[in-house]
C-alpha cells in the first residue's frame, strides 16, 4: 500500500477520482432543488418560445453547479488515465449514486421519534416566530421526505444519462486526439463534452419528463435545448480551466511521466 501512494501516478488517480466521484454524487442529491439562473445574477428570465412554448428560461437544477467540475475531470481522466479508467470510475460512481439513493429511501421509511417532527421550531423563539416556521414546515419529517424523495423517473434519467454521456465523451475524446495528436487539447475537451452533454440532456429530460411525467413531446424537447444551451456554453467557459489543469498535472509529474502517461492513454 505504500508503495501505491508513493506513485505520483497513484496519487494522481485518487485526487481526481475522489473529485469526479464528489461532484458527481453531490450533484445528483442536491439536483431535486430547482433555482433560476437568470434571477440569481439579478436578471430577469429570458422567456425565450421554442416550438410554440412560451415563457422558457434558464430553470436548472442545483446539480448543475457541480457537473460542470465533472466535465474538466472527464476530460483530464481521460488524458491522463484512458478510456478504461474514466469507465471504470463512471460505472463505479453510477453504482454509488444508485446506492446512495437506496439508503436515503431506507433513511425516509425510518419511524422518526415524535418530538422530531417539530424539532426545526425552537422554544425559545417567540410566538410570531414559532408561528412563521410552521407556516413554511409544519412537520420535519414530512419535509425531509420531500426533500430527499425524488421521483423513481429522475434517478433513473439522470444515471442513464450519465452513463451515456460518459462513454460517448470517451470515445469522441480518443477519436478527435487520434486526429491531432498532443495539438488541440481545446478541440478534443470541449468538442467531446459537447457532443457529450448534447446527449446528457436530451436523454435525462426525457427519460424523467416524457416517459415518467409524460410531459407533451415539443414541451420536453423545448425544456432539453434549454439545458443544453447552459451545459454548451459551461463547456466553452471552461476550457482555460481544462489548460490550466493540464499544466499543473504535467508540471506535478514531470515531462518524461505526464508524456509516458499520455502516450499509454491514447493506446487504450
Amino acid at each position: 500500500m505504500r508503495d501505491f501512494f508513493s506513485s505520483k501516478a497513484s496519487r494522481l488517480w485518487v485526487v481526481l477520482a475522489g473529485f469526479f466521484m464528489t461532484n458527481a454524487i453531490v450533484a445528483e442529491f442536491i439536483g431535486v432543488k430547482l433555482f433560476s439562473l437568470e434571477k440569481t445574477f439579478g436578471f430577469e428570465p429570458v422567456n425565450w418560445t421554442l416550438f410554440g412554448q412560451g415563457n422558457l428560461s434558464f430553470t436548472l437544477t442545483a446539480g448543475a453547479l457541480m457537473w460542470p467540475a465533472v466535465f474538466v475531470m472527464t476530460d483530464i481522466i481521460n488524458e491522463y488515465f484512458g478510456p478504461r479508467g474514466i469507465k471504470v470510475l463512471s460505472y463505479l460512481t453510477a453504482g454509488l449514486i444508485a446506492y446512495g439513493f437506496l439508503i436515503v429511501f431506507m433513511a425516509i421509511g425510518l419511524e422518526p421519534a415524535d418530538f422530531w417532527r417539530t424539532a426545526h421550531i425552537k422554544p425559545d423563539w417567540t410566538a410570531e416566530e414559532q408561528a412563521a416556521m410552521r407556516a413554511q414546515v409544519t412537520d420535519y419529517n414530512a419535509a425531509y421526505g420531500i426533500v430527499f424523495g425524488q421521483s423513481l423517473w429522475i434517478i433513473i434519467g439522470s444515471l442513464v444519462a450519465f452513463l451515456v454521456a460518459q462513454v460517448v465523451d470517451v470515445g469522441v475524446f480518443h477519436r478527435i486526439k487520434k486526429m491531432t495528436g498532443e495539438s488541440k487539447i481545446w478541440l478534443r475537451a470541449t468538442g467531446s463534452t459537447l457532443v457529450s452533454q448534447f446527449l446528457d440532456s436530451f436523454v435525462v429530460v426525457f427519460i424523467a419528463l416524457y416517459i415518467g411525467q409524460q410531459l407533451p413531446f415539443l414541451q420536453v424537447l423545448a425544456i432539453s435545448i434549454m439545458s443544453y444551451i447552459y451545459k454548451g456554453a459551461m463547456a466553452v467557459l471552461l476550457t482555460p480551466a481544462i489548460y490550466l489543469a493540464h499544466y499543473l498535472i504535467d508540471r506535478y509529474l514531470g515531462h518524461d511521466l505526464a508524456t509516458a502517461m499520455k502516450e499509454t492513454a491514447q493506446q487504450g
